[in-house]
């Protein structure tokens, strides 16, 4: 299955196959997974947070299980801060994927758990960054990802 080309650099990936199955290494969880679209839009925007944005790979986890309204659910990337307190969540879509209103509201209900500052929903071709200001209860979109040193300001 060929995979598109997406608007974020080109992250080298390390690819194999298991059953027949195309997979690729998942640095952050030090494993192979199979490789679906959503995968393949997930190791690339990793791999731009960390290379291009400064991100510290060590405080980024892939597929963080919590419970929302008594239901198990999985972000597909959470970052902490370094108090180890959750302060991003992004949830990653197939490249075909639109990002919807209803795309926005699955991480905006995991944050209803997590209370974090930064939602990010990427497809790889479209990216929608929002900040949540807690003191005002206020949120803002933004036009980038920011850099990570730029997050707590």
């Amino acid at each position: 299955m060929p995979y598109p080309n997406l608007n974020l650099p080109a992250a080298e990936l390390r690819l194999s196959q298991s059953g027949g199955q195309p997979t690729v290494l998942d640095p952050l969880r030090r494993r192979y997974v199979r490789l679906t679209p959503e995968e393949w839009v997930r190791q690339h925007f990793t791999a731009f947070l960390i290379q291009h944005k400064g991100y510290p790979a060590g405080l980024l986890a892939n597929e963080v299980t919590l419970d929302v309204n008594g239901l198990a659910r999985r972000c597909d990337t959470v970052l902490y801060g370094h108090d180890r307190q959750p302060l991003m969540v992004i949830e990653y879509k197939a490249p075909q994927v639109a990002l919807t209103q209803r795309v926005f509201d699955q991480v905006w209900r995991y944050n209803t758990v997590l209370r974090v500052e930064w939602l990010i929903v990427s497809n790889g071709l479209q990216t929608i960054v929002c900040h949540l200001d807690k003191e005002t209860g206020t949120y803002e979109f933004l036009p980038e990802v920011p850099e990570y040193d730029g997050l707590r300001a």
